[in-house]
């Protein structure tokens, strides 16, 4: 998504080139789980032109997209919808088949049985930012291989009741923003150091009275890492790893430095010291502001309607 879409500088400002690398660099480097979705600006695009260049590497990949998110609030995810989505993503990667298509938003006035259901040119169904509930009907009448969800340092609403349910089910928790949208990286001091047309200005935790009180659990984290000897990405990766087998971490970025640091999390190893020194530093935290604008927070751990029989 960050090559695409949402952060700042845009896109527009890289050339296809200077992109096209990065996949290139990742490809090499052994990662194979891609993610992308059809509102990420031309991510789809992207991938499709590196595709085409490297026709040999599409049956290596796992490459998950997702439709269904049409603005703010409720998603749209009929069959016939879905269908047309579908076909124009393969269209944009320039592919045959999807091995993962996600729900992004689902309609919480439609009952998410009549949204299952698979397509020849499919491989496995997901959902993302739905409530424990609406997963287990779901993944009922079809089975669910991956759920996306938020899931940080900084946002722990799964551990609540879902992060159990996709374990008792047997389905992948894909944790999306795993470093909390740029809250660890050290680059934002303060609200006014976050650009004007990127997205993060306008949420919540950005905000310039919430930003601040947030910095405070990020440089706890920071101080753990330090005692580590590791970045606090690479920390905040391997907490997320250590929650259990079927969480996958997926951050971004558009920096082939900042990608192979985030890799370095896989050879991070956590005791149960720095578990619980960690655990404790953020049920200490007071984490300030929403994780999205309150427009669009009805989207968010989405309940839809019961089917009637």
């Amino acid at each position: 998504m960050a090559l695409s879409a949402y952060y700042a500088p845009p896109p527009s400002t890289e050339s296809d080139t200077h992109r096209l690398t990065i996949l290139d660099h990742i490809y090499a480097s052994g990662q194979r789980f891609w993610d992308t979705a059809n509102i990420y600006g031309d991510n789809e695009q992207l991938i499709g032109k590196w595709l085409a260049r490297n026709p040999h590497a599409r049956g290596t990949l796992f490459l998950a997209t997702k439709f269904g998110a049409v603005g703010g609030g409720k998603g749209r995810n009929d069959a016939g919808y879905a269908r047309e989505c579908c076909e124009e993503s393969l269209r944009r990667l320039g592919t045959d088949y999807i091995d993962l298509f996600y729900v992004h938003r689902v309609d919480t006035e439609v009952p998410v049985e009549v949204s299952m259901g698979g397509e020849g040119k499919v491989r496995y169904l997901g959902l993302s930012e739905v409530s424990a509930e609406t997963l287990r009907r779901a993944h009922a009448v079809y089975p669910i291989a991956a759920v996306q969800m938020e899931y940080s340092l900084f946002a722990l609403d799964v551990e609540a009741e879902f992060l159990q349910t996709t374990k008792e089910l047997g389905v992948a928790l894909v944790a999306y923003s795993p470093l909390s949208r740029g809250l660890l990286s050290g680059r934002f001091k303060s609200h006014d150091d976050i650009d004007e047309d990127d997205f993060r200005k306008r949420l919540p935790r950005f905000s310039p009275e919430n930003f601040p009180k947030n910095l405070e659990l990020a440089e706890k984290i920071h101080a753990v890492a330090d005692r580590k000897g590791v970045t606090a990405s690479q920390l905040a990766l391997a907490w997320l790893l250590a929650q259990g087998e079927n969480v996958i971490p997926i951050p971004g970025t558009k920096s082939i430095e900042y990608y192979d640091e985030n890799m370095g999390a896989l050879d991070v190893e956590l005791n149960d010291e720095d578990l619980r020194e960690l655990r404790a530093a953020v049920e200490e935290a007071d984490v300030k502001g929403g994780r999205y604008p309150v427009t669009v927070q009805s989207g968010l751990f989405a309940d839809t309607p019961p089917l009637e029989t």
